[in-house]
């Protein structure tokens, strides 16, 4: 049977140790090369420390090196004998708050990283708001640098206490604590001897078990046409195919399936892969769709049960991460907006309120949004789009605004 995936981003401040930490499970997992090593190994010693800093096998970037912080997400893989992972490296600096939410979108779990010396701090917090609003399921509360506090159960319950506290204002499905140290490796890959007072797991066996299975929507059937294949482009005349990746649901031949935002129907006759025909499609799986009758469908359009559509709106009640430092979201402002694989343009209508990070409430006073700013905004759409609720669908419940003036990426929105 072949391994699962999980995807997992690390979250936290500045110097929590989040690379060192992605660094160590590497290593100790054996999943880096000798000459990986070797190389950092090189590095450190050209800097002059007296360990390796197993940091700068994620910190690829020249800055990054010379600076020792993580400024770009990071993408890592590596393989056990019981799950595939890809983790997510992101920076903890005020400033570099969107690059987390790049990070953290598509992650199954998220690694909230605490200094025990510091405890929880302002981007604790706003990384475990963000974690949660971007639909992250399993929170794990690393508790790093326990060597630099004696290993103290007493600094480590304090933390627990202070962080469950402020998650029980969140929407947490499943928070867990482990008191590690990523650079001696305590309890990250291997239970450690020098914290005889936990009773929990590893780091890593903790997330080879993490079930996520459950977590996919298999109800709701949601396939953005992302390609259209005609007859002229397939080898066989008659093909016609619609290509795409499933959000949610499972769809199999002979399934009835709508177009939107037509309306039209037809069923499903086969469904094509990457190695060939299968017998049924889920998220997140990339196929192609082969209908039994000729229908108007083009890119952009979403295919669903006919007993179970998605509700089209125009007028757009989102929270909004606000991503440009040269800019501002306020009132009036209009913008190019991307739903799954459509695109249309939005009017901002009203800045309903700000999200203070770190008491959670609402600065109903704001009238914009700056960098990195978190609130409900109010859009008018050119045309309806097919918006499920985030937490039921991340794909179809989510957006990207652009500057279309500039093609930049400016904020990203939660139904």
């Amino acid at each position: 049977m072949e391994a699962d995936l999980l995807r997992f981003a690390t979250a936290g401040s500045v110097d929590d140790g989040k690379s060192t930490l992605i660094g160590r499970l590497l290593y100790d997992s054996k999943g880096i090369f000798i000459d990986q090593f070797e190389a950092v190994e090189r590095v450190s010693q050209q800097r002059g420390d007296d360990y390796v800093d197993l940091a700068l096998l994620t910190d690829g970037l020249r800055a990054e090196r010379e600076q020792g912080i993580t400024i770009d997400v990071a993408y890592r893989y590596f393989v056990t004998p019981k799950r595939k992972f890809i983790i997510a490296d992101t920076p903890g600096h005020p400033q570099y708050t969107r690059n987390m939410v790049t990070g953290a979108s598509t992650a199954d779990a998220a690694l909230i990283l605490v200094d025990a010396r510091k405890g929880l701090t302002e981007q604790s917090r706003r990384h475990a708001f963000l974690a949660t609003l971007l639909g992250v399921r399993h929170l794990v509360v690393c508790v790093n640098k326990m060597d630099l506090v004696g290993y103290d159960k007493d600094v480590f319950d304090a933390i627990v206490a202070e962080f469950s506290a402020f998650a029980a204002r969140l929407n947490v499905h499943d928070l867990g604590f482990i008191p590690i140290s990523a650079l001696l490796g305590d309890n990250v890959v291997k239970r450690s001897a020098n914290t005889p007072w936990y009773d929990g797991t590893s780091l890593l066996y903790h997330l080879e078990h993490l079930h996520v299975a459950s977590d996919r929507n298999l109800v709701d059937v949601r396939f953005p046409v992302q390609y259209v294949i005609r007859p002229q482009q397939a080898r066989a005349r008659d093909y016609r195919g619609y290509a795409g990746t499933v959000a949610s649901g499972v769809i199999k031949p002979g399934d009835e399936i709508m177009a939107l935002p037509s309306g039209f129907t037809s069923t499903v006759a086969a469904i094509d892969s990457p190695t060939g025909p299968v017998d049924a499609a889920f998220p997140p799986m990339s196929v192609v769709l082969r209908l039994n009758d000729e229908i108007d469908i083009s890119r952009g359009d979403l295919l669903v049960r006919p007993n179970n559509p998605a509700t089209p709106s125009q007028d757009l009640d989102l929270r909004v991460c606000w991503m440009d430092e040269l800019s501002e979201l306020t009132p009036g402002r209009t913008l190019a907006i991307k739903h799954t694989t459509t695109w249309a343009r939005v009017k901002v209508k009203d800045v309903l309120y700000r999200v203070d990070i770190n008491t959670l409430h609402r600065d109903e006073g704001a009238n914009s949004l700056k960098l990195n700013d978190i609130g409900r905004v109010r859009l008018r759409c050119t045309k309806p789009l097919f918006l499920d609720d985030y937490s039921v669908n991340r794909s179809t419940g989510s957006v990207i605004l652009v500057d279309e003036s500039t093609n930049r990426t400016v904020g990203a929105g939660f139904n």
